[in-house]
């Protein structure tokens, strides 16, 4: 694979995607998308800055189509709730990036249902969206779900004993296992896809290491790794470059179906995108068919 850059995206002009997250990943995957001509639908928490997100490409980009939905992503009634709406406006989707996320709150927290808070906003939760969107994918042209992972998700164990972390909570095994969850389900989706004939590419990305607002978020800026984030700036590659796996996944001739692409050099932590290699655990298909009907039994979206 040559270098591959924003410039390289081909046309999204006839596409409509939908992108979770309002800052760092989202909005710079938004803004990407709609530079190149797409239809984009940002869907965050947060209304305020939703409309800042949606004010500030227009003002870079001069006219375009994106807009704002309002879901959050720890609480399942919003998701299906942005589910009926949207398969109330549209008659098709192209392109869904599952993206947005929380990162090592220091103390365990849960969603609105009860799941560990990681594990419901992170997976669970875009588990349930696309579900509820599958409709519109499938009707989508070349129709693709983007899903992000991390490079946490190396270090990641599916504990199928303690997923919400009842009986122990640590902020980063609870994050990694998450992002292990997100890229198990990339991988399990395809399968899904090809084996049922639904004509929904599934693809799996990582931004490598990157200059977002997770870090400060959840554990705080003035934590042991917010303070790191803040004083070693300069080792985080810019948020737009970290964008550049999921742009690739989500847009790019050459992205294959069941692939997962990152960054290609220091480790996967910076650069530009390439394959990445997915760690053993998430290749595990027992475990991922095994994690597959816990997930639709935890959020009642069954995939048939």
């Amino acid at each position: 694979m040559k270098s591959w850059s924003a410039s390289d995206i081909p046309s999204q002009k006839g596409r409509s995607a939908i992108v979770t997250g309002t800052g760092g990943l989202g909005y710079q995957t938004a803004l990407a998308l709609a530079r190149a001509g797409g239809e984009v639908i940002i869907a965050g928490r947060d209304r305020q800055k939703g409309a800042a997100a949606v004010g500030s490409i227009q003002r870079e980009l001069g006219s375009t189509d994106v807009r704002f939905e309002q879901v959050d992503l720890a609480e399942l009634n919003s998701v299906r709730a942005l589910g009926e709406r949207l398969r109330a406006q549209k008659r098709s989707l192209d392109l869904l990036v599952n993206n947005a996320g929380v990162m090592t709150p220091p103390r365990r927290a849960t969603t609105k249902d009860g799941f560990e808070l990681q594990l419901g906003t992170n997976y669970l939760a875009h588990f349930a969206l696309t579900r509820s969107l599958m409709p519109l994918l499938r009707e989508g042209n070349e129709a693709r779900v983007v899903t992000l992972s991390s490079v946490a998700a190396r270090r990641g164990a599916i504990d199928f004993d303690d997923l919400n972390a009842e009986k122990g909570y640590r902020p980063m095994p609870a994050y990694s296992q998450s992002k292990l969850a997100c890229l198990m389900f990339a991988f399990e989706l395809q399968r899904r896809s090809a084996a049922g004939g639904w004509g929904v590419a599934s693809i799996a990305a990582h931004p490598g290491i990157s200059r977002t607002a997770l870090l400060h978020n959840a554990p705080g800026r003035w934590s042991g790794v917010g303070a790191l984030r803040s004083a070693l700036w300069f080792l985080f590659q810019p948020a737009a470059q970290g964008a550049l796996p999921t742009l690739f996944a989500a847009t790019s001739p050459e992205a294959k179906p069941g692939g997962y692409y990152g960054p290609s050099r220091l480790g996967e932590t910076r650069g530009p995108p390439a394959e990445a290699k997915a760690p053993p655990q998430a290749l595990d298909e027992t475990a991922a068919a095994r994690l597959w009907r816990y997930s639709e039994a935890m959020t009642g979206a069954t995939f048939g």
